[in-house]
């Protein structure tokens, strides 16, 4: 019979540990959200063109390492959310293990970029932030930018995490996609937003056009 010394054992237990550690840590996971909600959490939101890519050390870490990251050149057609100046890089990690982001930078599509502001016309995005290509967006969702998803920021969307499920406040919104259609961009994602009423309380409305003072008009999905 074979037998083995206990401290190889335990060593190698340790280091199977450590390993399944580090591989967890280095993935990167993200709750799904309304994309009101995704604008509303974002400091910039912008309609860009990606027209270049390199990577760049920005600092090092606590070891003295270096950390790299990818500076994505951006011709912005457009700030929806913002500082007072234009957005001419975007910052990422360099892989998804990490939450960087992918874009095609020959600057031939165009896309709906949200992330965290950084100094001198910079932002950092990472997988977590809202990013569409910008052809991909209803029509609804490209007119929200503009005005309705932020006139729901004081709302909250909640997600349905099961059913039957109910709103527990006034100023909720319930979003049912992912429950219903088993997807993220579903009929709410697309075509509705949250949307603050004369009383106080929120409400789903759908509809290109901006919903009267009131909201009497406001639809529920």
């Amino acid at each position: 019979m074979l037998t083995f010394p206990v401290n190889g054992v335990l060593c190698t237990l340790a280091l199977l540990m450590l390993w399944r550690a580090e591989e967890l840590a280095e993935a990167c996971s993200c709750a799904p959200v309304h994309p009101q909600q995704a604008f509303c959490n974002a400091d910039v939101v912008i309609r860009a063109k990606v027209v270049g890519e390199r990577e760049v050390d920005s600092g090092n870490d606590v070891y003295g390492n270096p950390i790299k990251r990818i500076q994505y050149e951006v011709k912005q057609i457009k700030m929806f959310k913002g500082p007072n100046q234009d957005i001419e890089a975007v910052f990422t990690a360099p892989v998804s293990a990490v939450c960087g982001v992918t874009l095609d930078a020959a600057g031939k599509k165009e896309y709906l970029i949200s992330g965290k502001a950084e100094a001198g016309g910079k932002m950092h995005v990472t997988l977590c932030d809202y990013i569409m290509l910008w052809d991909s967006l209803s029509a609804t969702q490209k007119k929200s930018l503009s005005q309705r998803y932020q006139m729901g920021c004081e709302c909250k969307i909640v997600r349905c995490p099961s059913l039957p499920c109910e709103i527990s406040a006034p100023e909720e919104c319930l979003w049912t996609d992912l429950m219903i259609e088993k997807q993220v961009h579903g009929r709410q994602a697309n075509h509705y937003a949250c949307v603050k009423r004369a009383d106080g309380s929120c409400s789903w409305y759908r509809g290109v056009a901006l919903p009267k003072k009131e909201f009497l008009d406001a639809e529920d999905p």
